[in-house]
């Protein structure tokens, strides 16, 4: 595959910009009927070997491919993920030069379920890999939603979004860890993922999203993992938990919120506040 980078560059990059490839994931439950719907997508450099991969995760996105698929596979779509960072390790996926997993693609087909396809594949010009996958994954995958009244509250995926944009702003992206594996802490097969971690002076923190608003009961998930990592892990840790609204101390939903958080040493951080958050964690990463 790398000898074929070339074909995708074009004399009108901007500076900064390199020629990438992109495949949109596609599952297939009935091979006959030839009817499938997007879950995925991976984006990488051919020269290098660097990728991003992003499927669905939300409840919201499954219960679409449920609508579409009545008789789709849950379990197989939640495993997905964890089964192709593995295949792509296994491969020796390193992020460097030579891209030893690109090979995977080429026979795709013969080491995927029948029913999970990728799309032929697509050039794209991106400065930024991390961005372009959120652009090709709001494009392609993510479901289309009616426009939101101002000041509605967001998806897990609206708030990571941002959370992310912030990182960027503060030069703390290429710092911190992003879609963490609960099943290092927890148990094997736990499909969960931490959204970021970061390491500083002996301590790994963990930083999550959560929609308040649309899922208070994800609360007890993210502390029911936090107390799983604070006993298995070797290092001091710390957590906090970005919610898509300031909790308010006279709703009952909210105050369960806060306290489920705040019982296992987990900080409650509003969007709005945030970008103040990380600025106070920056000069700790330094």
């Amino acid at each position: 595959m790398n000898e074929n980078a070339a074909e995708y560059a074009s004399p009108g990059a901007a500076p900064g910009e390199k020629a990438c490839v992109y495949r949109i994931l596609r599952y297939t439950p009935n091979l006959v009927r030839d009817e499938w719907v997007n879950i995925g997508v991976l984006v990488y450099d051919p020269a290098k070997g660097e990728r991003r991969l992003r499927l669905i995760e939300e409840q919201d996105e499954y219960n679409r491919v449920r609508r579409l698929h009545p008789q789709a596979d849950e379990a197989l779509l939640r495993a997905l993920r964890d089964d192709l960072e593995d295949r792509f390790q296994s491969a020796n996926g390193a992020q460097g030069p030579g891209g030893d997993w690109l090979p995977l693609l080429a026979k795709w087909d013969q080491t995927l379920s029948h029913a999970l396809q990728l799309a032929p594949q697509k050039a794209v010009l991106a400065d930024d890999l991390d961005a372009e996958l959120e652009r090709l994954y709001a494009d392609h995958v993510a479901p289309q939603r009616a426009p939101s009244r101002v000041g509605a509250p967001g998806s897990r995926a609206q708030i990571r979004s941002y959370c992310s944009q912030v990182f960027r702003q503060a030069r703390l992206w290429d710092r911190v860890e992003k879609s963490v594996r609960a099943a290092e802490f927890t148990f094997p097969g736990d499909p969960m993922r931490l959204d970021y971690s970061y390491r500083r002076n002996g301590t790994r923190g963990f930083v999550h999203t959560l929609s308040v608003t649309r899922a208070p009961a994800d609360a007890k998930l993210f502390a029911y993992t936090a107390e799983r990592i604070t006993a298995k892990a070797t290092l001091k840790t710390e957590f906090a938990a970005v919610t898509d609204v300031d909790l308010n101390e006279k709703n009952d939903r909210h105050r369960f919120v806060r306290d489920t958080l705040r019982d296992v040493g987990i900080e409650p951080v509003p969007m709005e506040g945030f970008a103040v958050w990380v600025a106070k964690l920056k000069p700790l990463l330094q």
